[in-house]
C-alpha cells in the first residue's frame, strides 16, 4: 500500500510539473545589466503593500498568539520595545512605523 501511494505521488507530481511548465513564461522586463547578468523587473512598483500602521500586542497577548519559535525583528528605542514578527514580512517587506517620535523602516 505504502509503495503504490508512493508511485501515485510521483506520477501525479510529474503530471502536474509538466503541465505547469507547458504555458507560456511571462515576459518580465530587463532592467539593467550588471557583469553580464541580467537584472528582471518581475513584480510592478509597489506590488507587495508595507505595513503603514502596524498593530501590536501586549507581551501577555503575544505568548498567546506566536509560537515560541516564530523569528522577529527587535528594537528598542528608549524605553520603548518593539518586535516585528519575520512571518508577517515575508508577506510585506517593510513596516513604516514610529517609536516615540522617531519615524523608522523595517525592512526583510
Amino acid at each position: 500500500m505504502k509503495r503504490t501511494l508512493i508511485i501515485s505521488t510521483g506520477i501525479l507530481m510529474s503530471i502536474i510539473s509538466y503541465h505547469t511548465t507547458q504555458g507560456q513564461p511571462a515576459q518580465a522586463k530587463v532592467v539593467a545589466v550588471i557583469d553580464g547578468d541580467e537584472m528582471y523587473q518581475v513584480l510592478p512598483p509597489d506590488d507587495i503593500p508595507a505595513i503603514r500602521q502596524p498593530q501590536f500586542l501586549s507581551g501577555n497577548e503575544a505568548d498567546k498568539q506566536m509560537s515560541d519559535e516564530e523569528p522577529v525583528i527587535a528594537l528598542r528605542i528608549g524605553g520603548e520595545a518593539r518586535a516585528y514578527s519575520l512571518w508577517q514580512l515575508d508577506h510585506h517587506e517593510i513596516v513604516n512605523d514610529f517609536v516615540g517620535e522617531t519615524p523608522i523602516a523595517v525592512t526583510w
